[in-house]
């Protein structure tokens, strides 16, 4: 049901300020899972992967850089490169985040998806440092604007009673990705089958041929119908839910006739910025003080390790680049297991003991395994088991830090919510990170990686202090009623 009343015009946001009653979201919510919200999560959860690709084949390739007879690359060069590819994730998420709340949900998802395969097979083409550096910057802003689009459009797309756990999973597949550039590097990085300076050229070609079956997979996606309505394309909202529905009933999934709670809004063309900072910094900034902890702490525990993991390997166990995959299989396994055996809890036990639960977790765990590296105690495969437990925690820790920033701010602002937070809190977390631990590699000493390692511990715990005492109780309730949207008119 869905009515239109007129009322005075707005052109500071809004093209018509009529007002629009709905009961759009409560459709979307009342829907049990079906084959539209696998294929929603399959087609665009799929990003994950990509990024998942991206990261393991830049570390795992970390020691082919260094050998390569054209780059030459340093411990710190490899660094530089991969914070050159974080800071492009974060600039990108924040132009096509504001992008994203402007024009729509779905033509996002071709543009930054485009950006993505150009700059990914370019690096394949990469002849120095300053070459490699830039394609990656390009790729991390594909990688980057795809978190914003498809985080909110999934947020808006699945019915609250699975959000949390579906949130988990998909950024959970990451993993997935992890694994498949884990056995993808065993292969191109076998001296045997390629020259070593082709080897790593060909990793990145892996992300190409990917991206573009994803293309293919996303052209029957419909526009998410909750940011129609918030633009005043309430017909177009209603025929796109019309048309999900339909595929339910035509599936045998019964949906019951009966009236559903109405929400009005006031219909506008875009959110001012000055409207979306005074929500972020004033109305909601307790949330905004909970995002940021959140992010940041995840940002500078992952990839201050994981992108410097293979240097490790190499440099402190003797681990011969080509072996590097075998090491972060059973890595990766343990981080996509995290979210999927953990995610329930987040819908059931709740948001904030949870997400407390397994950040403190990972930061103590993390500063008791980096003490036993330092001391010399582990091997390289008891080195690999300890990873592989303490990521359990902290995958499911990392992926519900992306579902605390887009389940927690208005609709209007979702996708620019999701950028503000990831840019921050990469940049704060993540950019630093895989040069500092770089650095603290090339010095040769466990003990002053150790102290990397303690830095990040005190992050997992001071955020986890913070989500026990500030996080929002959001299990199981719906979008609108976690964050009113800011064209409310009741």
């Amino acid at each position: 049901m869905t009515l239109t009343v007129p009322a005075a015009a707005d052109a500071s946001s809004q093209t018509s300020a009529a007002i629009v009653a709905t009961d759009i979201p409560a459709r979307l919510d009342r829907l049990r899972w079906g084959r539209f919200h696998t294929l929603v999560v399959v087609a665009l959860g799929i990003t994950w992967i990509l990024d998942g690709l991206e990261v393991t084949l830049a570390g795992a390739i970390s020691p082919a850089l260094k050998e390569s007879p054209q780059l030459r690359f340093s411990n710190a060069d490899v660094g530089l490169a991969s914070s050159a590819y974080l800071a492009g994730a974060v600039l990108g998420a924040l132009f096509f985040g504001w992008l994203t709340d402007r024009l729509g949900r779905k033509r996002l998802f071709f543009i930054t998806l485009a950006v993505y395969l150009v700059a990914t097979a370019s690096t394949a083409l990469s002849w120095n440092l300053a070459s490699f550096a830039l394609f990656r910057f390009f790729t991390g802003a594909g990688i980057g604007g795809e978190y914003t689009a498809i985080n909110s459009t999934i947020q808006e797309l699945v019915p609250a009673r699975y959000r949390g756990w579906t949130d988990l999973v998909i950024n959970g597949s990451f993993w997935i990705g992890t694994a498949l550039g884990a056995a993808g590097s065993l292969v191109v990085l076998d001296p045997n089958l390629l020259p070593p300076d082709l080897g790593w050229r060909a990793a990145f070609l892996i992300g190409a041929v990917l991206g573009l079956v994803i293309f293919l997979m996303r052209l029957w996606l419909p526009e998410s119908p909750r940011w129609l309505m918030t633009h005043g394309r309430v017909e177009e909202a209603t025929a796109v839910l019309d048309g999900i529905e339909a595929e339910f009933r035509a599936r045998g999934h019964e949906i019951p006739d009966e009236p559903l709670p109405v929400i009005r809004l006031r219909a506008r063309r875009f959110t001012p910025l000055a409207e979306v900072a005074d929500t972020l910094f004033r109305v909601e900034r307790r949330r905004t003080l909970v995002g940021l902890s959140l992010m940041a702490a995840q940002a500078f525990f992952y990839n201050a390790i994981f992108f410097t993991y293979a240097l490790v390997l190499t440099d402190f166990y003797g681990i011969p680049a080509g072996h590097i995959g075998w090491y972060l299989l059973p890595f990766a396994a343990g981080n996509f297991l995290g979210p999927v055996l953990l995610g329930r809890l987040f819908d059931t036990v709740g948001r904030r003991p949870m997400i407390a639960t397994t950040y403190a977790l990972s930061g103590v765990l993390l500063a008791g395994v980096g003490y036993l590296f330092a001391a010399g105690v582990l091997s390289a495969t008891g080195q690999t088991i300890a990873w592989m437990v303490i990521f359990f925690f902290a995958s499911a820790a990392a992926s519900s830090a992306y579902l605390t920033v887009s389940e927690t701010f208005p609709l209007e602002v979702r996708a620019l919510a999701i950028a503000f937070f990831y840019a921050l809190g990469t940049g704060i977390g993540g950019v630093a990170g895989p040069w500092v631990f770089g650095a603290l590699i090339d010095t040769g000493s466990r003990w002053s990686l150790y102290g990397g390692y303690l830095i990040g511990s005190v992050l997992m715990l001071a955020a986890a202090v913070i989500a026990a005492r500030y996080g929002v109780a959001a299990e199981r309730k719906p979008l609108e009623s976690v964050s009113r949207p800011l064209a409310a008119a009741d």
